[in-house]
């Protein structure tokens, strides 16, 4: 339907008739041509308006059709019925409240939700998404005994090796002529064998592909768990069964070669001093981490450190050779040594960790978590390793 402004065609109109009258009163008069192009004005102005008009009834068309459907959705039972949210319901319910509000511009207005609003999960509790934090683990000690053995990776389950058991001592002074000396030197083959190190923990499937983060944790732990007992057993195992055979059972025991009196750090330096004399020059120094800091807290005449002063950063290190401090190693014992002369740890199968089903796991949704290692180790020269007491614990 078309709709036209009737005033502004009376005016319109009016023009064009003085523009006749004015034609035929004086064909020639100039008014002609204007009243010409007030007709082709007319003609582009109706045809603008027609062109509105359209695109108005358009829109009220679309929002006809919107209303119905709007209509529809919020008919009770219907496809499309849904829970008013807090807003719609406290309009509807409170609409002649507002007005009353809004006329006297004072007072307040509330709501009352049919649901009482709590911490539990079924209400707003679920709208309270707790912050996650950085995940607390348990600590772990330094662990760096490995660092001072040589490690060859090997493809085989034992290794031979050739242990000297007599140094060719017989070399003297010839004079011209005499026969010389003969010295011996005398070989023995020992092997050593892998021995696997292992532990295992249960897991949900669901934790795994849920928590990508304490699937990184399980691995990194587990892990852990096969370093502390290799720690272990480099230093203390007694070779026997599935046991490597340690450091400290081949060692040579510590026997003071000055026989003089002094504090911890003074047997350590004479235990330094036996292992050169056994003609192995000390690389590194083993002990308790209680035993390192008595040492660092001893003080001079003067109340002042030996060691260093409390607020300087002092590494572990004793006459220049590093100190491993690990609680795999008992208190009040010490182990100084030439380890990269002394022994070498063979892996035969590195660190891993493996998933997979163990009887009922399947239907009860769990995976077996394992993770080991195989190793080997050999101590080859006993007199490069001097095992020792510090004689504070009896």
């Amino acid at each position: 339907m078309t709709y036209h402004n009737p005033e502004s065609l009376k005016s319109i109109k009016a023009v064009i008739a003085a523009g006749e009258h004015l034609r035929k009163k004086d064909a020639g008069d100039p008014f002609e041509m204007l009243t010409k192009k007030f007709g082709d004005l007319t003609d582009e102005t109706l045809r603008k308006i027609n062109a509105t008009d359209g695109s108005v009834a358009e829109v009220k068309e679309t929002l006809m059709e919107l209303d119905q459907k709007m209509a529809r959705m919020g008919g009770a039972g219907g496809q499309g019925s849904r829970i008013p949210t807090w807003g719609e319901e406290f309009i509807d319910s409170k609409g002649a409240d507002i007005k009353q509000l809004s006329e006297q511009n004072q007072g307040r207005v509330s709501l009352n939700v049919k649901a009482t609003l709590t911490t539990g999960a079924a209400s707003g509790g679920s709208l309270d998404i707790p912050t996650r934090d950085q995940t607390v683990m348990l600590p772990k000690q330094r662990l760096t005994v490995r660092d001072l053995l040589n490690v060859i990776s090997i493809s085989t389950g034992a290794v031979e090796y050739a242990s000297q058991t007599t140094a060719p001592t017989g070399a003297d002074t010839v004079v011209e002529g005499a026969l010389k000396p003969e010295s011996a030197m005398d070989w023995e083959l020992k092997t050593t064998s892998s021995k696997v190190i292992a532990h295992w923990v249960k897991a949900s499937r669901q934790i795994l592909e849920d928590a990508p983060q304490l699937r990184d944790l399980i691995d990194s732990e587990m892990r852990y768990g096969l370093a502390i007992k290799e720690e272990s057993q480099l230093l203390s195992g007694d070779g026997t069964g599935a046991n490597l055979l340690g450091m400290i059972p081949e060692a040579t025991a510590y026997s003071d070669p000055l026989g003089t009196p002094g504090n911890e750090i003074d047997t350590v330096g004479k235990a330094i001093l036996q292992t050169a004399l056994a003609d192995f020059p000390a690389n590194g120094i083993i002990m308790h981490p209680a035993d390192w800091w008595r040492m660092r807290l001893l003080k001079d005449s003067d109340g002042k450190y030996i060691l260093g002063d409390p607020q300087a950063v002092v590494q572990p290190s004793l006459f220049g050779l590093p100190v491993v401090a690990t609680k795999a190693m008992t208190v009040d014992k010490f182990l100084v040594g030439d380890f990269s002369s002394a022994g070498t740890l063979y892996d035969r199968w590195q660190p891993r960790v493996e998933t997979g089903y163990v009887n009922d796991d399947f239907t009860r949704n769990l995976v077996t978590v394992l993770a080991e290692e195989r190793v080997a180790f050999a101590v080859k020269q006993s007199t490069a390793l001097t095992f020792g007491d510090f004689g504070n614990v009896t």
